[in-house]
């Protein structure tokens, strides 16, 4: 595996990520989420109570699995980085938000089918930026002639 294309993905899925969710979680969706809570009660923390490094080392995390297996996969246009990461996106969160919806009041049927939907759309975008910039940063500098 290319060390220096993993690195770079990983911190371009990170920072992808982290301002996709901020915009869609953050801001677009944020009324729709909290009107589509379980029964669970204090859900949320109030932005000035986040934990920030376990949401910088969360996104972190999933800049790297892109990174990862988009580099495993020889990914090598934003169409296959897209693909695969929404792959990973749907199977991911549809895996945790029904497992969560199974065991706890955390959320309704409505919340959970839109957070997979969400989650599969942001996984693509990042998969899509992650896999332009692998090619782009990471590709060998032409020799010029002096």
């Amino acid at each position: 595996m290319n060390t220096k294309r993993f690195l770079i993905g990983a911190v371009v899925g990170c920072v992808c990520f982290f301002l996709a969710g901020y915009l869609v979680y953050g801001n677009l969706l944020a009324e729709f989420m909290k009107n589509n809570h379980g029964d669970a009660t204090n859900v949320d923390r109030p932005m000035d109570q986040f934990v920030w490094w376990a949401l910088i080392a969360g996104n972190l995390l999933f800049g790297a699995l892109v990174s990862y297996v988009l580099n495993k996969g020889n990914a090598n246009s934003m169409s296959q980085g897209m693909m695969t990461a929404g792959t990973i996106g749907l199977l991911m969160s549809a895996t945790i938000d029904l497992i969560t919806y199974a065991t706890t009041n955390v959320s309704n049927l409505n919340g959970v089918f839109v957070d997979i939907a969400v989650m599969t759309v942001l996984a693509s975008i990042t998969g899509a930026v992650v896999a332009w910039s692998m090619h782009y940063f990471a590709r060998p500098v032409a020799k010029t002639a002096s």
